[in-house]
């Protein structure tokens, strides 16, 4: 059913509330989800390190909020936005019931940080503003799950997988194969997409996190490919706790993200650090179906301690035709051999990648830390590349991307 559009009125007074916005919409933001973490529940849905004053979510919702009013009357302009979010909140359970607490939480915090600003008006245009926004999301997020309920060897909710298999990919990379303990079938994951996992460590609440699919699809088991990082709470605990045998609760595979089923263009693959994850299923996927595909895979990594994969990338790129990769080291170390370990000492920047790749007709996919997004991205926008060529993922909310 479509729902009723947004009046002229409340068009008007939230397009009115963009400078507040500016001003003091991280405030409200922060008093949002104190609010809304005051519930057990709710708080379980997120994940909670991207929370908190040093977190990257608070940001990211409050680019969001400002974006949202910002184009109330260009929604379109918005889609790729409400996919990423609707893809998300498919991998973290979000539900329609819970979107009423949201709105509450939402509401309530305009109302304290802008104090007798946030007259009635204001609340009552945003709250016709928040429900549009929610359905749309609503109704996206049920035909995710539908699909996902319908397709072989999908499901909704969690479902259990056993680890079969662990393997010490670096120093700091450690893969992951898990296959469901009901013994069925899973659904083929699009090439880059990730898992989301319900953890319950001793000690905590239970927490989430995403980790991309690290190998193309077989319908049969997942291999995920995590860093142990500083001060990880599920990293450090997979890396030292999870072993054969261990049982994890995983959601379907989610994100909008991917490669897609038709390679018609050169192949561009960048990845930085253990951003190699999806860049590794999407290379997979490339060998098996399309062997005559232009592909130039380029991965940059601290050293060859940090190195995941070298010999199984480099066997994928050598069974290719019109394959090629290029490693670069930041800091190579005495033992890291140029020409056999790797290709370039320093990182993947601008002016590499726009000498050395087909930015007049390729496709590019992307996926490591915000600084190399950060730089190639704008790199490739600003060399004229379409939007629809540049398909970039990073592990967190893309806030200061999407703003750009």
């Amino acid at each position: 059913m479509t729902q009723k559009p947004l009046s002229a009125e409340t068009i008007a007074i939230v397009k009115a509330t963009v400078p507040a916005l500016e001003a003091h919409g991280l405030d409200i933001v922060h008093e949002m989800y104190t609010r809304m973490f005051q519930n057990p529940d709710i708080r379980d849905l997120f994940n909670q390190s991207h929370h908190g004053d040093a977190g990257s979510q608070p940001r990211a919702l409050a680019t969001a909020i400002l974006a949202y009013a910002a184009n109330i009357e260009n929604l379109g302009a918005l889609a790729p936005a409400v996919e990423r979010i609707a893809q998300k909140h498919v991998g973290l359970q979000i539900l329609p019931e819970h979107y009423p607490h949201v709105a509450e939480a939402l509401l309530g915090a305009i109302a304290h940080v802008l104090g007798d600003a946030a007259t009635d008006e204001i609340l009552a245009a945003w709250g016709e503003a928040y429900w549009f926004l929610a359905n749309i999301l609503i109704a996206r997020e049920d035909h995710i799950y539908r699909d996902l309920a319908s397709a072989e060897g999908g499901w909704n909710g969690w479902r259990d997988f056993v680890v079969e298999e662990v393997r010490h990919e670096s120093a700091i990379i450690t893969s992951f194969i898990l296959r469901p303990v009901d013994g069925g079938p899973v659904l083929r994951h699009k090439p880059g997409q990730y898992l989301t996992f319900w953890v319950e460590i001793p000690g905590h609440a239970p927490l989430k996190r995403n980790y991309s699919i690290s190998e193309t699809p077989n319908g049969k088991s997942y291999r995920i490919s995590v860093k142990r990082e500083p001060q990880g709470i599920v990293s450090g605990w997979l890396h030292d706790a999870a072993k054969p045998g261990t049982v994890l609760k995983v959601g379907a595979p989610a994100g909008e993200f991917f490669m897609g089923e038709h390679v018609d263009r050169p192949v561009i693959l960048l990845s930085g650090g253990v951003g190699l994850t999806p860049m590794v299923a999407m290379l997979e996927t490339i060998a098996a179906k399309h062997k005559d595909a232009a592909v130039h895979y380029a991965h940059g990594t601290l050293d060859g301690s940090t190195h995941a994969m070298r010999d199984h990338v480099r066997a994928l790129v050598d069974s290719l035709p019109n394959g090629k990769a290029t490693i670069f080291y930041q800091q190579p170390r005495a033992e890291d051999v140029q020409g056999r370990d790797y290709d370039v000492a320093g990182l993947i920047d601008a002016d590499w990648l726009l000498a050395n790749t087909p930015v007049d007709d390729a496709d590019f996919y992307l996926c490591g830390p915000r600084p190399f997004l950060r730089a190639l991205v704008s790199a490739l926008s600003l060399a004229g590349v379409e939007a629809s060529r540049i398909h970039y993922e990073f592990f967190g909310p893309a806030d200061e991307l999407l703003a750009a």
